[in-house]
């Protein structure tokens, strides 16, 4: 092991040596390493000192000082990289932001899934489509969702689509937060104006209205509100590393402290499909210095995920692993708690969250994909509940949400019904919460906190 806690066998490309699932099959491998070559010589998307910085954060949050908030979509879709849909999303995030900490007494960690969440794993590589056989849809970063043989056959150009995209989002991201639109001052403005007029809109006013007084009373008795943390938005980026090509490209070694750091995003995770500890995912990821995420459903094994949880995290650094628990409203009861005893028996510092959004997805009547906000809210607070039954901290959360008004998940505080799912069905992919769902879940999440 290397002084940076760097396996002394690993390299940016060792991982190739492995098995890696959830590739697309790149017809061309020469144009596929040309594109590599392209990318590995333009300029990171973030920096090794901004991924240190959220790994701190993080630290912070597994000791219960800080709270992780994780959100955006399910894949992002080039079409949609624009800057009213990057604004919204980034709104409702702060808004959420905002009511965690304002209403939960507690600083929140503000990690998107966005700037490069344009790849998505399947459960075959191909599929029917209108009684043909073709490449499964794999994110905009391989091929289009088209129902055509052209369109769905994997390009490597994408590859370099997929980073001018998320370049252009980091650009936005950083002007909005450090520019003015993320300052406390302006926390009446997010409001949607879809969203003023609801219930959970109304509560966000009021509680928006109260930091604004509290800000008028600090400049009338002459405390300065213009400081960096009243007037900037610390927000950082996070995608599922599944295209290791590309993600080799975007790992750069920094000339501060020697170590590799993968500058495509502040946090990667893996998924619970390439988590194996002798694939090329495992191997690709122990290597960089980025703090990591790693998604864990029902089928799980112990062994295994303490085994994963050492390879990447060696030195046991806190705020370097988070746990994403995916099991469901109907098994979180019986899947967490041994997960839970076993982790903090083997004295790993790990960051647990829970994602109730993946394990809950159900097909309505009407063939649409959704979730139930009930069902949602119900495995947060059992994720809740179990944590503090076990003496640990459930310290973040991770959801699939919009800024957009989307009719996508059933319920919350309208009460949007089954039959309504199709007024603005929006997604290519997994279901969303809605802004105001999204609120409404911020100040359910609030209540937790404070307990």
């Amino acid at each position: 092991m290397s002084k940076n806690n760097q396996p002394s066998t690993w390299t940016k490309t060792s991982y190739r040596s492995k098995i890696a699932l959830q590739q697309p099959n790149w017809p061309d491998k020469e144009h596929y390493e040309r594109v590599l070559t392209t990318l590995a010589s333009l300029p990171p998307l973030v920096f090794a000192g901004e991924i240190r910085e959220l790994k701190a954060r993080l630290a912070q949050a597994v000791r219960g000082e800080a709270f992780l908030l994780q959100g955006g979509d399910c894949s992002e879709e080039f079409a949609r990289c624009t800057a009213p849909n990057i604004r919204e999303t980034l709104k409702v995030l702060l808004q959420m932001a905002v009511i965690l900490t304002y209403a939960g007494n507690k600083p929140v960690v503000k990690v998107g899934r966005i700037a490069g969440q344009y790849a998505k794993p399947r459960s075959s590589d191909t599929e029917l489509v209108n009684g043909l056989e073709m490449p499964s849809y794999r994110g905009d970063m391989a091929n289009s969702a088209e129902p055509e043989l052209s369109a769905r056959t994997p390009d490597p150009e994408r590859l370099l689509q997929g980073y001018h995209m998320s370049a252009a989002t980091m650009n936005l991201l950083r002007a909005f937060t450090r520019g003015g639109f993320g300052s406390l001052h302006r926390v009446q403005a997010w409001n949607q104006e879809f969203v003023k007029q609801s219930p959970m809109g109304r509560s966000y006013e009021r509680m928006a209205k109260q930091i604004s007084n509290a800000l008028k009373f600090m400049d009338t008795i002459g405390i300065a509100t213009d400081s960096p943390q009243l007037k900037e938005a610390q927000f950082f980026t996070s995608h599922e590393a599944l295209f290791l090509g590309y993600e080799e490209a975007m790992t750069r070694e920094d000339s501060v402290d020697g170590g590799w750091y993968d500058c495509s995003a502040h946090m990667l995770w893996i998924g619970d499909r390439t988590r194996q500890i002798d694939g090329a995912h495992v191997e690709f990821l122990s290597g960089v210095h980025n703090p990591l995420g790693m998604k864990v459903g029902p089928h799980y094994d112990t062994d295994t995920i303490l085994a994963v949880i050492e390879r990447l995290n060696p030195a046991n650094e806190s705020g370097r692993m988070t746990l994403i628990t995916r099991f469901g409203a109907n098994a979180i009861e019986k899947h967490l708690p041994p997960l839970l005893r076993a982790v903090k028996r083997a004295g790993l510092n790990v960051l647990w969250t829970c994602d109730p959004m993946h394990a809950n997805t159900f097909s309505s009547e009407s063939g649409h994909k959704t979730r139930d906000f009930e069902n949602i809210l119900s495995e947060l607070r059992c994720f809740f509940e179990l944590n503090w039954a076990e003496g640990t901290i459930p310290g973040g959360v991770h959801f699939e949400l919009t800024g957009d008004d989307v009719t996508e998940c059933i319920g919350g505080a309208r009460q949007l019904s089954p039959d309504q799912l199709g007024l603005r069905y929006l997604t290519t992919c997994d279901p969303r919460l809605n802004a105001e769902q999204s609120l409404e879940m911020a100040f359910q999440i609030a209540e937790m906190i404070r307990s």
